[in-house]
């Protein structure tokens, strides 16, 4: 950090979509600047809005692309800022990125080579431990055990390994995120948490004894609940973090609690990375109507936690 604020890059995301119009509006808010010195990387030409405050631009010039729908133009020049963006965070010029929608087709059919960004952002960042997308809301916090994989799949890949890995990770970015004591519920698998082996042997035979492996390692963690109500109870206060064991199980609990303010942290790097947790919204791109209040609290907590960790 320099001073007494936070250093944070401001990305476009999917020049095709609605990141340019969000990332201009938050960077128009005067809190914008009071929170951090802000380095836009992107093209003036997608967002005027900041080129016009004089925000530091450095610049990744955006090729011609078509609005509204996936390009491998758009993904080559959302994988060029990412990029970049790393390469800031390691050279110590910012200490934290924020990064509007992007389009993981367009960046596939553009040639990445990893399942999605935040494994690109490990590769780059030469980090080799246990990461994952954690899910933020207000004040509640999520990490899932599986995440972009079918759903048949899913059983086979619940172990206590990785229930331990999507808690410990979990427990940990809370700490840095300056929650000195975190309370975590872990999320069964089956109906009603399995109702004592009715309904799936998961809870009995992978997820309880990975709960007590977690209690037993210093993790206030409870569980297996059953997932349609532990979200009740989670919006109610009495955990700061919640565990799901499947992609679904936890975000559509999440978007209902705020699409408008969800955020996506990029969970166990070693640096900090934030995202809305929406998309790029092709569908009503070009109508200034996109809400940002998703990007404005990315970067509101991208700050924090680079405040926190500095």
């Amino acid at each position: 950090m320099r001073g007494d604020k936070p250093r944070i890059a401001v990305l476009l995301g999917d020049p095709s979509g609605i990141g340019p119009e969000v990332a201009g509006k938050v960077l128009a808010m005067p809190e914008t600047l009071q929170r951090a010195s802000v380095l836009v990387i992107g093209d003036t030409k997608v967002c005027r809005t900041a080129a016009d405050a004089g925000i530091e631009f450095l610049a990744c010039r955006a090729p011609g692309c078509p609005v509204g729908s996936v390009s491998a133009e758009a993904g080559a020049y959302t994988i060029g800022t990412l990029r970049v963006a790393v390469e800031s965070l390691r050279s110590g010029r910012v200490d934290g990125v924020v990064y509007a929608p992007l389009n993981k087709q367009a960046m596939k059919v553009a040639g990445l080579g990893f399942d999605d960004e935040l494994h690109f952002f490990a590769s780059l960042l030469g980090h080799t431990g246990v990461v994952s997308e954690i899910n933020v809301c207000g004040g509640l916090w999520t990490s899932r055990v599986t995440s972009h994989v079918a759903l048949r799949d899913v059983a086979r890949l619940i172990t206590r390994e990785k229930i331990r890995d999507a808690a410990g990770l979990l427990h940990r970015t809370l700490v840095a995120a300056g929650v000195a004591a975190p309370r975590i519920a872990v999320a069964g698998f089956n109906p009603h948490a399995g109702e004592g082996g009715l309904m799936g042997t998961e809870e009995l035979d992978t997820i309880g004894p990975a709960v007590e492996e977690l209690r037993a390692a210093g993790v206030d963690a409870i569980g297996p609940l059953p997932a349609d109500t532990l979200f009740v109870a989670a919006r109610r206060g009495d955990f700061h973090g919640v565990v799901t064991m499947y992609h679904d199980q936890g975000q559509i609990a999440m978007k209902l609690l705020g699409f408008e303010r969800g955020v996506t942290v990029a969970g166990g790097l070693p640096a900090v990375i934030t995202t809305p947790a929406h998309g790029t919204a092709y569908d009503i791109v070009g109508r200034g109507v996109a809400d940002p209040g998703a990007m404005r609290e990315a970067f509101r907590l991208a700050c924090k936690m680079a405040c926190e960790m500095a």
